[in-house]
């Protein structure tokens, strides 16, 4: 609701999405990247600990529809895997547990990715895009302050980077110029990251999978770090039919990626649901005593069960998982109940939310927002996106401009 009170106060031409809001173009991108993000449901490039998709496609649906000519969705689809390619690229190279423990990822990759992104849906020529790139490097936004309070700057990274690389590439645009090496200078990107050697490990487009393609939705709306545990809890409550109660002790293992970004080694009290999104332990408590993987489990802050579960519980690293991350993300749960049977589970890697299970969980938020009717249609345009002759029309979908035409 802030990010869309903040767009209104800059009437523009660009849709907030599911609303009547017209706003300028970054403040739309802001104020869309903030809605995409509000579940903790969004997708996930683990090798650049990046949520890439909700920079790059709020920033691509702002300068789509801001653009003076009309961009094909087929134009959309290419600047997309472009993002794609350079923030991952470049988070590869970036995210080492030092960097993360300081800053967040998508605060960085995003602005980068969204900016290429922006200058290939546009048509900027080389030197453009490069200053475009370069304006996003002066933009980056995100510290990791945030987890353990559970503080709601995570929300508007996303916002901010969105909004940064629409302003960058609209400045490039404009014949603004930025410096070639606002990267890899001995004053640049990497160097200010403390990371000045690791510029020769940027390799987009090097032969092989597309980026966009390593990416996996999320089965669970919380942390990425918590989502193979939240599956193996569940697997023990379901599966091995056990039952809190009869818990006396809990060992969790996981990699080392897991065990030490921001908040993920928090044991409580929480106070606010995000705290608990980001707890590998609060997350394997909550779902052991429900049984399920649901936005539901984050509503149970003062259970006295979760609490006590949580208390039980000691996470710790496993050599293994830490060994094969971020090509998988293990964790074993190891259960003894107070009667000494001892009950183990185990998952070398998360199993990604389903295409049809993706698809259910937007019908059911577009649903809400759009109408029905909108919802379907949307999501039919969105299943044709290279035919598209003006991405516009799919933008006048997502804001529910003319549901009955949306039916038909």
């Amino acid at each position: 609701m802030h990010a869309i009170e903040l767009a209104a106060r800059a009437p523009g031409r660009t849709t907030v999405i599911a609303t009547p809001l017209r706003a300028a173009a970054p403040e739309a991108a802001f104020a869309n990247a903030v809605l995409g993000h509000g579940l903790v449901r969004e997708d996930m490039h683990t090798g650049s600990v990046s949520h890439l998709g909700v920079v790059v496609f709020p920033a691509l649906l702002a300068l789509a529809e801001s653009s003076r000519e009309p961009a094909t969705g087929r134009d959309f689809v290419t600047a997309a895997v472009c993002g794609y390619e350079t923030g991952a690229a470049i988070g590869r190279a970036l995210m080492d547990r030092d960097v993360v423990k300081r800053f967040r990822p998508t605060g960085v990759t995003g602005p980068l990715g969204s900016a290429i992104a922006g200058a290939r849906l546009r048509r900027l020529n080389e030197d453009a895009a490069t200053s475009a790139l370069g304006f996003a490097a002066n933009a980056i936004a995100g510290l990791n302050e945030w987890p353990v309070q559970g503080a709601d700057e995570m929300f508007f990274h996303v916002g901010f980077a969105a909004r940064n690389a629409v302003t960058a590439v609209e400045l490039a645009e404009l014949g603004a110029f930025a410096s070639e090496s606002a990267l890899d200078g001995p004053a640049g990107l990497f160097a200010a990251l403390g990371k000045p050697d690791n510029t020769d490990q940027v390799a987009p487009f090097s032969g092989g999978p597309l980026e966009i393609l390593s990416v996996y939705h999320k089965p669970a709306p919380a942390c990425n770090y918590a989502q193979t545990a939240c599956q193996v809890a569940r697997m023990l409550a379901v599966e091995d039919r056990v039952r809190t109660p009869e818990i006396a002790g809990i060992d969790v293992r996981v990699s080392a990626a897991a065990l030490n970004y921001p908040g993920c080694n928090a044991s409580g009290p929480f106070e606010r649901v995000l705290q608990a999104k980001m707890s590998i332990q609060y997350c394997v408590a909550a779902t052991l005593v429900r049984g399920a993987i649901e936005e539901a489990n984050y509503r149970l802050l003062a259970d006295p069960e979760v609490k006590r579960l949580i208390d039980a519980i000691a996470l710790e690293e496993a050599p293994e998982f830490t060994a094969a991350y971020p090509r998988a993300q293990g964790t074993e749960i190891t259960v003894t109940l107070h009667n000494g049977r001892v009950i183990q589970r185990r998952l070398d890697d998360l199993v990604p939310a389903t295409p049809d299970q993706v698809r259910d969980r937007f019908r059911t938020a577009a649903g809400g927002a759009l109408g029905s009717d909108a919802a379907i249609a949307l999501e039919e345009a969105a299943g044709r996106l290279e035919e598209l002759p003006d991405m516009a029309d799919l933008v006048a979908l997502a804001a529910g401009k003319d549901r009955d035409a949306a039916a038909s």
